[in-house]
């Protein structure tokens, strides 16, 4: 391949000019990523480093390029470090929201054994009605039901219960002198899983002021995962259910058990049509 000579002492043949346009892509999502964040600055030192190493080693300072080598491949690791939870979430979300997952994500789950764990209709009724009770007395709640994704990242964070559904033990759970309210419940396979459990917070800037913790923690854990949350408000009473990191605000009960039973009456279709 011919080179293309471009900037005088540099020689770019195609190959290299791919080379940079994918590096700048890369820069370029990661930038969205972190922007606004305290990993701005830095992502900057970082970027000018590995410049100057790119420099050094066309001018062949073998000495300079070394010493740069060494502290950038030091300086990534402790970046890795010291940003693990949010590049864990990063990842979760890139992977959750490809499209090469949405289309191959059946054929996976197949292939890896991974199953939905759907919600009963008596499980349904007792998450309704203890929403329905928690939001006229208004007591916040905060409900997590996971489909596919796993959330034992989140789990560990609460204590388990490993109970079955019932609205007088959620009601009691979200009571607000239980040692147990503060904190988000996750309900999976028609058991209570676990209390008490800490929700990632989205980093959304456009939510009303009006939303409090609950729904931004909601939004959050929406946003990483498939689970469907649910929200009561302890100052209003209202109820919001959030789903892909969208949040309804829901006017009538029945409008929440509509929604939680939508993923129960695909999986019925899918049953009667295999």
């Amino acid at each position: 391949m011919v080179p293309l000579e471009i900037f005088g002492f540099l020689n770019l043949s195609l190959t290299d000019i791919l080379d940079i346009l994918m590096v700048a892509f890369i820069i370029y999502y990661v930038f969205r990523w972190i922007k606004g964040s305290a990993a701005m600055n830095i992502f900057f030192a970082v970027l000018v480093l590995f410049i100057l190493r790119v420099v050094v080693e066309a001018f062949n300072m073998r000495l300079m390029s070394a010493f740069l080598g060494t502290f950038l491949d030091l300086g990534v690791l402790a970046l890795i470090i010291i940003f693990q939870p949010e590049i864990r979430h990063f990842l979760i979300r890139f992977g959750n929201n490809t499209k090469l997952y949405r289309k191959g994500g059946s054929f996976l789950d197949n292939l890896l054994g991974i199953k939905d764990d759907q919600l009963g209709n008596d499980t349904v009724n007792e998450i309704v009605e203890a929403c329905r009770q928690m939001s006229a007395d208004k007591t916040g709640a905060l409900i997590v039901i996971p489909h596919k994704t796993n959330i034992n990242y989140i789990i560990e964070t609460g204590d388990r219960i490993d109970s079955n559904v019932n609205r007088r033990l959620i009601m009691n759970l979200f009571f607000k002198n239980s040692p147990l309210h503060d904190g988000a419940m996750i309900i999976s396979g028609n058991h209570i899983v676990a209390a008490r459990c800490t929700l990632p917070i989205t980093s959304k800037t456009d939510i009303p002021p009006s939303l409090g913790m609950r729904h931004k923690a909601a939004i959050g854990i929406s946003e990483e995962t498939d689970a469907d949350v649910i929200v009561v408000s302890e100052e209003t009473g209202d109820i919001s259910f959030v789903k892909g990191g969208k949040l309804t605000h829901i006017n009538n009960i029945n409008e929440l058990k509509l929604l939680l039973g939508q993923a129960l009456d695909k999986q019925a279709s899918l049953k009667s049509e295999e």
